[in-house]
C-alpha cells in the first residue's frame, strides 16, 4: 500500500512537468504548414536612391508585406480563429518548388518589379534610359532536361557554346536551329558566380525542336541618365511595383506629390503602367492601418469571366481591401487604382498637410 501511495504522489508530481513539455511542443515545434498574416509597412525612403540621394521631403510612401512563418500547433489553432491569419500548406505556398527555388523566384519577381517601376517613373519624368539584356532568367526546368540538377531555377543563362545574345528571342532561335541530342555548354550566373554546365539538347513537346528544357524570360537591367537604385533587402515578390514607381517618380521630379501625407499601397506594375492584382491584400490593409498610414492604394483589377467561373465569389483587390478596412474599423482611406496615372491623379487632389 505504501508503494502504491508513493507511486500516486510521484505521478502527481510529474504532471506539471508533463503539461509544460506538452505546451512547449504545441508552441515551439513546427508542423508542415505555414501561417500567412499581416507583415510589415516599410518606408520607401529607406529603399530608393535617385542621383545618389535619399528622399527627405515631408510625408512618405510605404510598401506593405504579408508575413509568412512556419506554423506550430499553437499558431495553427490561433490562425483558425483569426480574421487575418491563414493556415496554408507548403504546396499552396510554393507549388512544386523547393524552398530555395521559391526564394529565387520571389527574388526574380522583386527584380522585375523594380525594373518595371523604374522604367515607368523614368517615362513619366521624361528621363532618358535604355534596357540592357543580361541573359535568360530560368523560371522552371523540365524533368527531362539534361541540365536539371546543374542549372537551377533563379539562375541567369548568359550564353551557349561561347555565343551571347541580345534577347531571349535570339537565344531561343539559335537553340532551335541546333540538333536534338547535340552536346552544348551553357554559361550561366548562379548567386552572382559565373558557371558552365554541359548537357544534351532535348526535343521540346511544343514544336519538336531542340531546346535545353527551361521556362525562361528576359533578365534585363535599366541604364538611365539619372542613376536610380532600389534596394529591397530580403523582401521578395512583385507587389511593390506601384509604390516603387511613385517613390522613384517623386525623387526624379521633386514635385512633392505626397503633400506631407503617409501613403501605403500595393499592386504590381507592368511596362504599360497597369496596376495588377496581388495576394493577401486584407493582411496588407491591417499592417498599413497599424502603422497609421492615411491612404492605401489598392488595385482595381478586372475580374474576367474565366476567373468568376473558377471562383464564383471572387472580388477585386479594391473590394477585398475595402471589406478588410471596414472589418477593422480603420480611418485609412482605400483608393482604387487601375494604373499609375490614377494614383498620380488622386495625389493631385490632396491638400497640403
Amino acid at each position: 500500500m505504501k508503494n502504491e501511495h508513493k507511486e500516486k504522489i510521484s505521478i502527481k508530481s510529474m504532471l506539471p512537468f508533463a503539461v509544460v513539455i506538452l505546451l512547449i511542443i504545441i508552441m515551439i515545434f513546427p508542423i508542415p504548414y505555414y501561417i500567412e498574416g499581416p507583415g510589415t509597412t516599410e518606408n520607401l525612403k529607406d529603399f530608393v536612391t535617385v542621383n545618389n540621394k535619399k528622399d527627405s521631403e515631408p510625408g512618405a510612401f510605404y510598401l506593405t508585406t504579408v508575413g509568412v512563418r512556419k506554423a506550430t500547433l499553437g499558431s495553427a489553432l490561433k490562425a483558425k480563429f483569426s480574421d487575418f491569419q491563414e493556415l496554408i500548406s507548403k504546396k499552396e505556398l510554393m507549388g512544386s518548388s523547393t524552398s530555395s527555388e521559391y526564394d529565387r523566384i520571389q527574388q526574380y519577381y522583386m527584380d522585375s518589379s523594380k525594373n518595371a517601376a523604374i522604367e515607368q517613373a523614368l517615362k513619366l519624368a521624361d528621363v532618358l534610359y535604355k534596357m540592357n539584356f543580361k541573359g535568360v532568367y530560368v523560371l522552371a526546368i523540365d524533368d527531362k532536361s539534361s541540365f536539371k540538377g546543374k542549372i537551377s531555377v533563379g539562375d541567369t543563362v548568359t550564353g551557349i557554346d561561347g555565343k551571347t545574345f541580345k534577347s531571349s528571342e535570339e537565344f531561343v532561335d539559335y537553340v532551335k536551329k541546333q540538333k536534338v541530342g547535340q552536346k552544348v555548354t551553357v554559361s550561366y550566373l548562379q548567386d552572382g558566380k559565373s558557371k558552365e554546365a554541359e548537357g544534351k539538347l532535348i526535343e521540346l513537346p511544343t514544336d519538336k525542336k531542340a531546346g535545353i528544357g527551361i521556362g525562361l524570360t528576359d533578365h534585363t537591367e535599366i541604364e538611365s541618365s539619372v542613376p536610380v537604385e532600389i534596394d529591397a533587402g530580403d523582401i521578395g515578390g512583385p507587389s511593390a511595383g506601384l509604390m516603387f514607381t511613385l517613390e522613384t517618380y517623386e525623387q526624379l521630379t521633386q514635385k512633392g506629390i505626397r503633400k506631407g501625407h503617409k501613403i501605403a499601397g500595393t499592386g504590381t506594375i507592368n511596362t504599360q503602367g497597369v496596376v495588377g492584382r496581388i495576394g493577401g491584400i486584407d493582411k496588407k490593409v491591417v499592417t498599413a492601418s497599424q502603422n497609421e498610414t492615411e491612404i492605401f492604394f489598392a488595385p482595381d483589377d478586372e475580374i474576367t469571366k474565366e476567373m468568376k467561373k473558377a471562383e464564383p465569389g471572387i472580388k477585386t483587390n479594391y473590394e477585398e481591401a475595402k471589406a478588410a478596412a471596414e472589418k477593422i474599423g480603420t480611418k485609412m482611406k482605400i483608393v482604387p487604382v487601375k494604373n499609375v496615372q490614377d494614383a498620380l491623379d488622386y495625389l493631385e487632389t490632396l491638400k497640403e498637410k
